[in-house]
């Protein structure tokens, strides 16, 4: 059933404390290199979110057992019976990646590297994001890929892969991801020469497990894998996913908020670093690792915030950001420029142009460029009827939006947010937000 989310002006603070769900990229990965593994593997706290739940499925249909817990609705424990580097088994199914862009180009990198033959594939709007930006490195290390038009599905046959030393166009986690994880079935050492920071999960954890990886600035070097040790992992909490109690904290006045355990991992804290520069006023307490991530306890306080210009490399340690910090820009006093944000044309929508338009119907005017958009704050919100267009960011950008509407707000197709945050509704009710599921 197709639900709605209704929000309701907030007129009391949020004060509280919360776990959000454990962190996205690094649930995709336990499974992939889990199942790849030597071994069990020990996952705990793993996202239950549509898309991980995405990359479970598909490596379950490829011969590897995964028993799993579930504790609650944002929090599940896996075992993961690896069955090694050249374990997995053939599939008479297409592999359906669903809505997850990042299980489908990192799945591309493994099953490059197996001895049989795979489809991947995805929902309809999966079938619309781009793929040549790995098809592309894949087929110079001789893959054989038969993509459509550049995009899903894509048939992979199997062959040998040659080392190479690749030199990514853009920063991008997921086809540096893509190109290291077929590096492990390589002939040679293959070398990924980054142009700025990205997400560096699948490397901390590749080391983790023993993987013969080397990290030399912006050069990630990695030789041909014979064994993957198992690995014991707690998944830090979702620095994506905190972003929206972290900006509902800093625009309603007098909030005070804490996220225990979030993830810190200094590729994702772009968000952080961009509301710190805005004025925003939050500590980081309780400092940890956790399988090699760091975390902390984030303590967030309402602020008066002021303009800013973003660009450069904080935009990639940011990049799934952006929506709820456009709801952050609307409320801080001069004209916000966002710029090298051309990336979020090509997400599960055009962020930055349907963004724009939902929130046109709320009062705020983006003016749109080709890499990113500017904001005047601060802006007087109106309640308004919007709706997510199947992308669980923008639903949730509109639902802490809504918090400072003049009148309620209604978000059609908001069943999307589950794609990465279940139990999305029940945390924010947590902390006194006014909002609530409607048929």
């Amino acid at each position: 059933m197709i639900k709605k989310l209704r929000v309701y002006p907030q007129k009391t603070p949020l004060k509280g404390i919360i776990t959000v769900p454990g962190d996205k990229s690094v649930s995709h990965r336990s499974v992939m290199l889990g199942s790849l593994a030597s071994g069990t593997s020990y996952i705990r706290r793993w996202l239950p979110a549509g898309d991980p739940i995405a990359t479970l499925e598909i490596f379950r249909q490829l011969g590897v057992n995964i028993s799993v817990t579930k504790h609650s609705a944002t929090n599940w424990d896996l075992v993961i019976d690896g069955v090694g580097m050249h374990g997995l088994q053939p599939s008479a199914e297409p592999l359906d990646a669903r809505n997850a862009g990042t299980c489908i180009r990192l799945l591309a990198g493994v099953m490059a590297g197996q001895k049989f033959s795979s489809v991947l594939d995805g929902s309809e709007q999966l079938r619309k994001r781009p793929m040549k930006r790995i098809t592309v490195p894949l087929a110079q290390m001789g893959a054989k890929i038969d993509s459509t038009k550049g995009k899903a599905p894509m048939t992979i046959e199997p062959t040998e892969l040659q080392a190479m030393t690749y030199e990514l166009p853009v920063a991008s986690a997921q086809v540096k991801s893509c190109v290291l994880l077929a590096g492990m079935y390589a002939n040679g050492e293959t070398v990924v020469i980054e142009p700025g920071a990205a997400r560096d999960h699948t490397e901390r954890m590749l080391k983790a497990m023993g993987a013969d990886l080397t990290i030399d600035g912006r050069t990630v070097s990695i030789k041909p894998v014979d064994k993957l040790n198992p690995i014991n992992l707690t998944v830090p909490a979702d620095i994506s996913s905190a972003a929206f109690p972290i900006v509902a904290a800093a625009i309603v006045p007098h909030s005070e908020i804490t996220i225990e355990n979030c993830g810190l991992n200094p590729t994702r804290t772009g968000i952080l670093d961009m509301l710190e520069a805005m004025g925003a006023t939050f500590t980081a307490q309780n400092k940890r690792k956790t399988g090699g991530e760091p975390a902390a306890d984030v303590q967030v306080q309402f602020s008066e915030m002021h303009s800013t210009e973003i660009g450069g490399e904080v935009v990639v340690r940011g990049i799934d950001e952006f929506p709820i910090l456009s709801i952050a820009l609307s409320q801080s006093a001069g004209r916000s420029v966002v710029r090298d944000a051309a990336e979020l044309r090509v997400k599960e929508v055009d962020r930055i142009s349907v963004l724009a338009g939902e929130l046109a119907k709320m009062g705020i005017t983006m003016d749109e460029t080709p890499d990113g958009f500017s904001i005047e704050g601060p802006i007087r919100l109106n309640g308004a009827e919007v709706d997510s267009h199947d992308d669980h960011r923008l639903g949730m950008t509109l639902a802490i939006a809504g918090l400072i509407a003049d009148s309620p707000t209604t978000i059609n197709e908001a069943n999307c947010i589950a794609d990465s945050f279940p139990g999305f509704v029940e945390t924010m009710q947590a902390l006194g937000a006014h909002m609530e599921w409607i048929e």
